[in-house]
């Protein structure tokens, strides 16, 4: 009897990130590839399948191992790694599956060297972030220092509205735990957009550490982005678990955990993966700027690139 003929190789493709889940959380296990399957392996070796293709972020916690295969896997699937502190609450070190396009990152770069055009897009973010236009004739620093203040003044009503004792943002990055009930959910919190954020903008094709409003850290085009939403969603789905936890009507489980259960169901409620990467690029087009022209003495890839798939920036 003849041998069946094997199966055609289907090379895996990033998929679009507003088709993706958002983020999952692991810890403690080695993460690997087995049977083809990216799983998490635990000491008793007990493995759970992990869906990679089709999620935007996996924070890895302490206790986490990552194979060569597993990385591989995540990179061509477009799944963002992100290397976190016990509850998501610090960033050690993050993969880059996406920014894979000159032209964007020109593009970006040119919005942020010119004056104009950065003070244009920092307006665009505050009309974003606060439904209303930037108040005529301010500066960057002083737009800075309006949104602060809005800021303040928006932890205070909220805040009252969850009835939560709150007394300021404050927290030591030395000692996240030292911090009240409010704030280590806001901490936890801010960690699941800031990893979501930091995704699209790679699956865009742009560079987490060009920002326009933030600057001089890896991060700062990442808080530009994830300040627009922040008030929407992550802020007051980690006031609702504080104000629950306080109460003891929690669920028994860690406040770090229940926030990010509730920031999961709070990114699905607000579509925050069909609307994050057009933000991006209204944001930038509010700069006035012209995206660069190709450079004429360019010459074409010696291995053409196949047929894109996933976002702009997804590496192919």
């Amino acid at each position: 009897m003849a041998e069946a003929a094997p199966a055609p190789f289907i090379p895996l493709r990033p998929i679009p990130m507003r088709d993706r889940a958002s983020i999952v959380f692991l810890q403690y296990g080695e993460l690997d590839v087995l049977d083809s399957a990216f799983v998490l392996v635990d000491q008793n070796g007990v493995r759970v399948q992990i869906p990679v293709g089709g999620l935007a972020c996996l924070m890895l916690e302490p206790g986490t191992r990552v194979s060569h295969a597993a990385v591989v896997l995540a990179a061509r699937v477009g799944c963002l790694l992100v290397w976190v502190g016990e509850g998501g609450v610090r960033l050690y070190a993050s993969g880059q599956p996406g920014g894979a396009r000159a032209d964007k990152l020109l593009y970006q770069a040119k919005n942020a060297l010119d004056e104009t055009a950065r003070l244009n897009v920092v307006r665009k973010m505050y009309e974003l972030r606060f439904g209303e236009p930037a108040p005529e004739r301010r500066s960057i620093d002083q737009l800075r220092g309006i949104e602060g203040v809005r800021v303040r003044e928006m932890y205070k009503l909220l805040a009252r509205r969850y009835g939560v004792d709150w007394k300021a943002r404050n927290y030591d990055v030395k000692a996240w735990d030292k911090g009240d009930l409010p704030n280590q959910c806001l901490s936890a919190a801010t960690a699941c957009l800031y990893g979501l954020s930091e995704a699209a903008i790679l699956a865009a094709g742009y560079a987490p550490a060009i920002g326009f409003l933030h600057r001089g850290k890896p991060q700062s085009f990442v808080y530009d982005i994830a300040d627009i939403v922040k008030f929407e969603t992550v802020v007051p789905t980690a006031f609702e678990v504080a104000a629950r936890v306080a109460k003891g009507k929690g669920d028994g489980t860690p406040a770090e955990r229940q926030v990010r259960v509730a920031c999961r169901d709070s990114f699905r409620r607000a579509k925050i993966l069909d609307r994050i990467i057009p933000l991006i690029e209204d944001v930038l087009k509010a700069g006035g700027l012209e995206p660069p022209e190709e450079a004429p003495e360019g010459v074409d890839a010696a291995i053409p690139r196949e047929e894109a798939s996933g976002d702009d920036g997804h590496r192919n």
